[in-house]
C-alpha cells in the first residue's frame, strides 16, 4: 500500500500527508493512487478497477450529468456519529479523487443481504418498477432505481420516517430521463413507495466499521502525483487583512491532485501552483473533461477545508462558504429566502446540486448563471484569500468582462456574504428557459423593491443572459425610485431596460426575444406583487 509522507505542499515541514485515496464501494474497501484518481467515477466502476469487477449497472448516456443514467449513492460520515448520510450523484461527471473517505453504492449494491436467494434480492424500488411496468428499454432503469433509493434514504432521516410528497417525488426524479416516455409508470412506482419504509443502507452495510476506518485515517491532506516541491515554495504564513495586492508570480508547475485539510495548506498550495484548477463539485469540470476540452492533472479540491464549510446567518447577513453544496443551501433557504429557494430547485438536478456549489457557479462567471442576479441586487460581497491576506470585493466589481474576474492567480474565494432582505423588501427572481427543469436559462432577472405604501422607496434590478456579464439596470431603477408602484410605471421602466441591455442571438433565443422578455418581466413582477393576477413564476 502507498505510504504517507510529511512534506507540505509548499515544501515545508507539516503534518503527515497521505499519498493515496481510501473509499468504500458496495461495502468493500478500495485504495487508489494518482493514475486512478483522475478517472471519472463511472469509468472506475464500469472498467473494473479495484476488486469489485465491472459494475456496468451504472450506465453512461449523455456524459454531461443531464440524464441520470449513471446515478449512484455516495455516503458521507456524520461528524461524531457512527452513520453515513447518502446522496445521489452523477458518476459520469464525478471524479475518483472526490470519493476519498466516502462510501459509493451502485445499483448492484442496494439489494438484500448477499446470502439471500436471487428471487428475494430485489429492493422495494426495484420491485415497484417491476410491478408498475416502469422499465421499458431498461437503459435508464438503474438510474431511476438509484434516484428512488435516494428519496427513500432522505425520508429515512426523519423520525419517524414520513415518506415523501408528490412534489418531492417529481423533484427527486427531475435529474433522470426516460427515452421511452415511460414517466407515468415510473412516477406510479415512486408513489407506491412513498408510504413504505425502505431499509436504509446503514442496515445493509456496517456503517460503524466504515466510519471507524475513516476516523483512523484522520483529517490529513492527500496529495497524488505532481512534483515533490515547487521551485518557488510560498511561505505558510498567517492571514492578514489587506485591501488590494499584486498577483503572485509563482511559477506554474504541476501540483498533482491535492486535497488540503486546512485553509493554510490550501492557500500555500494555491500560491505555489496558481494554474491548478480549484474544484468543489466538479460538475462543470467533468463535462469539459468528457468533451475532451481539458485534461485533469493539476487540481485542488476545496471540500475538505472546514473554514469553507460555513453556512450561517450572522447579524442579518447570509454567509456561504466555498465548499457548501447547492443542496445544503437549498434546504437552508427554504424558509429564509423562499424566492431564492424556488430558483435553486430549478438549478440542475438533485444529483448536480448534491455536488455543485454556489461559489463554483460564481467563479465560472457565466452571464446566464441562475444565482448571480439575486446576489447583484442583494449587494453580496466575495471574500478572497491568499497567502498575502484577505480582501473583500463587491460582486458587481468582481465581474470585469466575459469570464474576466477580479481574482488574482493565487487567490481563492472563501466566502460569499449576502445581506438578507428586510420585511419591507419584495424580492422576485425569474428564470426563463425552454423547459422548467434541467435547462440553461434564456434570461434571468432579479427585482429588489422596497415600498412605503404605494410608493417605491428603493429598487435594484439585475438581468442575466443579456450581455457578457449579469448587469444592473440603473436607468430603469432611477425611473422607478421615489415613484408610485403602478403597472404603467413598471411598463415604462421595462421599456427603459430594453435600452440598457445588449443580448445576443443564440440557440436559446433571438436578441429581439430576449429584449421582449426583459420588458415583459416588469409587468409580470407588478402583477405578482400587486396580487391582481395569479401568474406562475
Amino acid at each position: 500500500m502507498p505510504t504517507s509522507h510529511s512534506t507540505s505542499p509548499g515544501g515545508v515541514s507539516g503534518p503527515a500527508m497521505r499519498d493515496h485515496l481510501v473509499f468504500y464501494l458496495n461495502g468493500q474497501r478500495h485504495t487508489a493512487g494518482a493514475s486512478e484518481a483522475t478517472l471519472t467515477l463511472s469509468e472506475y466502476l464500469r472498467d473494473g478497477h479495484g476488486s469489485a469487477g465491472r459494475l456496468c449497472g451504472t450506465k453512461i448516456a449523455c456524459a454531461e450529468g443531464d440524464c441520470g443514467a449513471c446515478t449512484v449513492l455516495v455516503g458521507k460520515p456524520v461528524p461524531g456519529e457512527d452513520r453515513l448520510v447518502y446522496e445521489t450523484l452523477d458518476a459520469c461527471i464525478a471524479f475518483v479523487f472526490q470519493m476519498d473517505r466516502r462510501h459509493v453504492v451502485t445499483v448492484e449494491g442496494v439489494g438484500g443481504k448477499p446470502e439471500t436467494t436471487p428471487a428475494t434480492r430485489l429492493t422495494p424500488p426495484q420491485q415497484a418498477m417491476v410491478i408498475c411496468h416502469g422499465s421499458q428499454c431498461g437503459y435508464c432503469t438503474p438510474g431511476f432505481v438509484m434516484a428512488l433509493h435516494g428519496l427513500a434514504e432522505a425520508a429515512s432521516q426523519d423520525v419517524p420516517p414520513k415518506g415523501y410528497s408528490e412534489d418531492e417525488l417529481r423533484l427527486g426524479l427531475s435529474g433522470n430521463l426516460c427515452r421511452c416516455t415511460g414517466y407515468e409508470q415510473i412516477l406510479e412506482a415512486g408513489r407506491s413507495l412513498a408510504a413504505q419504509t425502505v431499509g436504509p443502507l446503514d442496515q445493509r452495510y456496517d456503517a460503524a466499521a466504515i466510519c471507524a476506518d475513516f476516523a483512523q485515517l484522520g483529517e490529513t491532506s492527500v496529495r497524488l502525483g505532481g512534483s515533490n516541491a515547487p521551485p518557488n515554495g510560498a511561505p505558510n504564513g498567517s492571514i492578514k487583512v489587506l485591501t488590494k495586492g499584486p498577483a503572485h508570480d509563482a511559477a506554474a508547475t504541476s501540483g498533482g491532485i491535492f486535497l488540503p485539510a486546512t485553509l493554510d495548506e490550501l492557500l500555500t498550495h494555491r500560491a505555489a501552483y496558481p494554474s491548478a484548477r480549484l474544484v468543489s463539485g466538479a460538475t462543470d469540470l467533468g463535462v469539459q473533461r468528457n468533451h475532451r476540452k481539458i485534461t485533469i492533472h493539476d487540481v485542488i479540491l476545496t471540500t475538505r477545508v472546514p473554514e469553507l464549510d460555513r453556512l450561517e446567518v450572522q447579524d442579518g447577513v447570509l454567509h456561504v462558504g466555498a465548499a457548501v453544496s447547492w443542496s445544503r443551501l437549498e434546504a437552508f433557504t427554504r424558509e429564509l429566502l423562499p424566492a431564492y429557494h424556488a430558483i435553486l430547485t430549478r438549478f440542475g438536478s438533485p444529483q448536480v446540486r448534491n455536488a455543485g456549489s454556489l461559489v463554483g457557479n460564481l467563479a465560472n462567471a457565466s452571464p446566464i448563471a441562475d444565482s448571480i442576479p439575486f446576489h447583484y441586487v442583494a449587494c453580496s460581497t466575495l471574500e478572497l484569500a491568499s497567502v498575502r491576506g484577505v480582501r473583500s470585493v463587491p460582486i458587481a466589481d468582481f465581474y470585469q468582462g466575459y469570464k474576466q474576474l477580479d481574482l488574482a492567480p493565487d487567490e481563492v474565494i472563501t466566502n460569499l456574504a449576502t445581506p438578507l432582505p428586510t420585511q419591507d423588501v419584495a424580492l422576485r427572481l425569474y428564470k426563463i428557459s425552454k423547459r422548467r427543469d434541467m435547462d440553461i436559462s434564456t434570461v434571468t432577472m432579479a427585482f429588489w423593491i422596497e415600498r412605503k405604501k404605494d410608493r417605491i422607496d428603493s429598487v435594484r434590478l439585475a438581468a442575466g443572459g443579456v450581455g457578457p456579464t449579469v448587469v444592473r439596470l440603473p436607468r430603469a431603477e432611477a425611473a422607478l425610485r421615489d415613484g408610485e408602484f403602478t403597472l404603467e410605471a413598471m411598463r415604462a421602466a421595462g421599456r427603459l431596460a430594453r435600452e440598457e441591455i445588449t443580448p445576443l442571438t443564440d440557440v436559446r433565443g433571438a436578441a429581439a426575444y430576449r429584449l421582449q422578455l426583459v420588458e415583459n418581466l416588469f409587468a409580470k413582477c407588478w402583477h405578482e406583487l400587486a396580487g391582481t393576477a395569479a401568474v406562475r413564476a
